[in-house]
């Protein structure tokens, strides 16, 4: 029999929420190291890696960009942290809160590469610490809110634990289908692969924007992206109140 109660309908709809967010992290990362040097500006843990080559004097890579966007994915990370808290505490709507601020943060950024980068080349706008700092303030606020919401296995800016879990439990259940599995694990297994495949799935997206579009528009369609999911996410609460059941905050 299928389980249909509230906590699992909203852990479901949290899924969702949290692999559109991850196919965007994707989409973000694929747009920042294709065009703005070799930086990530959601994986950080690449940031750490090129940091620490460029300190050692090997490869290709500088040490302002990758400290750039730790430092700026950081203050992000810490800024949302404390602002979600305080709205959290007065019974307000942190979580769309969150989402729109990554967005006018991601909407900054490609203003200032179309203002900035227009008629010049990706490895020029390369050159843009503000534009990468904008992107990596974003993403820690993302970071914190994604973080705020506690799903495991969807942290939707990681993927490598996500990856393990999933190896582990296939190895574990080598013949065991979604379908077969008790409703807990079943959602397990649905989180580890959503976010393994939304950062993929992110990097064609991102990839594919950067063609037509360059840049500054790339980034553009993302924040619009976020918001929109925003809107979403701030309507959901009312339909549950008026459906009579629990909302999420």
């Amino acid at each position: 029999m299928p389980d249909a109660s509230p906590a699992l309908a909203s852990d479901a709809r949290r899924v969702t929420v949290l692999t559109v967010l991850t196919v965007l992290a994707g989409a973000v990362d694929a747009v920042s190291f294709l065009t703005m040097g070799k930086v990530f500006c959601a994986l950080a843990t690449g940031n750490v890696l090129f940091l620490s080559f460029a300190l050692a004097g090997e490869g290709d890579v500088s040490v302002a960009r990758p400290a750039t966007a730790i430092g700026a994915f950081v203050a992000g990370a810490a800024l949302a942290g404390v602002a979600l808290k305080a709205l959290a505490e007065r019974g307000r709507a942190w979580f769309p809160a969150g989402l729109g601020c990554e967005a006018v943060l991601l909407v900054a950024a490609g203003v200032v590469t179309l203002w900035r980068h227009s008629t010049r080349t990706a490895a020029d706008a390369g050159q843009d610490h503000a534009v990468i700092a904008l992107v990596a303030l974003a993403m820690g606020v993302r970071a914190s809110t994604a973080l705020r919401v506690h799903v495991p296995g969807m942290p939707t800016l990681l993927t490598q634990t996500a990856i393990a879990e999933l190896v582990n439990d296939v190895l574990k259940r080598p013949r065991t289908v979604l379908r077969g599995m008790p409703a807990q694990q079943r959602l397990a297994r649905t989180r580890w692969t959503a976010t393994v495949g939304g950062i993929f799935t992110g990097g064609v997206l991102g990839t594919l924007l950067l063609v037509p579009l360059g840049t500054g528009r790339a980034l553009l369609v993302i924040a619009a992206a976020v918001l929109l999911l925003a809107a979403v996410t701030s309507a959901l609460p009312r339909r549950a109140e008026r459906a009579g059941e629990p909302g999420g905050g």
